[in-house]
């Protein structure tokens, strides 16, 4: 392949899924009797599979994912009143389609998190722009953007991508500057653009938040409006992976003195005794 002439041509045209199968292709073609027209058609679909593939590798790495979660290793068993349908359902990401928005709510470590990142990397195969980010990150990274006059350039970012994931809000308190940084991001994505988000706080204790019962009221209204509102409870994930783990350890037994070193104590040698 290295010598094969159509390599420098394949190369300039930035064919490189080509490239990378001519060889296999043609012998293939040549064992089956393939006609030249189904032989350019298999060398076209190994270049789109590239492609795609290319641009879902990069689509993953903008998306920003702290960590890569998959819908098949959620654990429904362990959140029962979870609506196993209703998941699927939002797997298909015709939420997304439809610029809605899918609100996760509920204590630590029962799922947010992993639902949110998982139905991400869904809308990522279904050839979706995605953005993940914790709430705390997407404020900070707003306010250090005004200091180098980024602000405008790092807030379309956010706004434009098909699926916003904000993570965790409500964990950290939201300053001033926060509180109108998020309402102007929900304000601008409302009807345009789709945002999962995950909260250990329930709706109603978002104006303790934003520390502004007007402004959490609008961003509220509209973040709201087209969505769904999903409430996860049980035990955490961390915590039963834990005692799990703890559980799986067994018991070393200490060693227990014999009867006559226990009643005598340790034996004294005395003179004349042999080694």
């Amino acid at each position: 392949m290295l010598s094969h002439p159509l390599l420098p041509k394949l190369k300039q045209l930035r064919l490189s899924g080509i490239a990378a199968t001519l060889d296999e292709r043609a012998a293939q073609a040549s064992a089956n009797a393939i006609r030249p027209v189904d032989f350019l058609a298999l060398l076209l679909e190994d270049e789109l599979d590239r492609r795609q593939q290319a641009r879902h590798d990069r689509f993953v790495r903008r998306a920003g994912f702290q960590q890569l979660k998959l819908l098949a290793d959620f654990d429904f068993d362990a959140a029962p009143a979870l609506d196993r349908s209703l998941v699927m359902a939002m797997a298909n990401c015709q939420f997304v389609r439809a610029h809605e928005n899918w609100i996760l709510c509920g204590p630590t470590g029962v799922g947010k998190s992993h639902l949110a990142a998982a139905i991400g990397f869904e809308a990522i195969k279904l050839g979706y722009t995605v953005l993940w980010t914790s709430a705390h990150e997407l404020l900070a990274d707003l306010f250090a953007a005004r200091a180098d006059d980024s602000y405008r350039r790092k807030l379309r970012s956010i706004v434009n991508v098909d699926l916003l994931i904000i993570d965790d809000f409500g964990l950290r308190p939201v300053a001033t500057q926060g509180a109108q940084d998020l309402y102007d991001i929900i304000q601008k994505r409302y009807e345009r653009g789709s945002i999962i988000l995950t909260s250990n706080r329930a709706p109603a204790e978002w104006d303790q938040v934003f520390g502004d019962a007007l402004l959490a009221s609008a961003a509220l209204d509209r973040l709201t409006h087209h969505a769904r509102i999903t409430c996860l409870s049980g035990q955490s994930y961390r915590q039963r992976h834990r005692r799990s783990r703890e559980e799986s350890v067994p018991d070393v037994a200490e060693p227990q003195p014999t009867p006559q070193a226990s009643r005598d104590g340790p034996k004294q040698m005395r003179n004349g005794d042999k080694l």
